[in-house]
């Protein structure tokens, strides 16, 4: 088994993450809600690189951000 966990930085990482894990659930089939759509994955379970299975079955992001700007 593969994991990978993405660390994005900043206001251009965390936009650019944004985009690259709205794109990872369109293409295994995640809904926002992390829940998977009937037949999301095609039969593999190639998502659990990117994607953590809790308990409840939502699959939670491998992610950490950090944003440099004090608020």
């Amino acid at each position: 088994m593969r994991e990978c966990i993405s660390v994005h930085l900043g206001q251009a990482g965390i936009q650019t993450g944004n985009g690259c894990w709205e794109l990872y659930c369109l293409e295994h089939g995640i809904q926002p809600d992390g829940m998977m759509k009937e037949g999301g994955s095609g039969g593999d379970d190639s998502f659990s690189t990117f994607f953590n299975e809790t308990g409840n079955g939502k699959h939670v992001p491998r992610a950490v951000y950090v944003d440099l700007e004090p608020t």
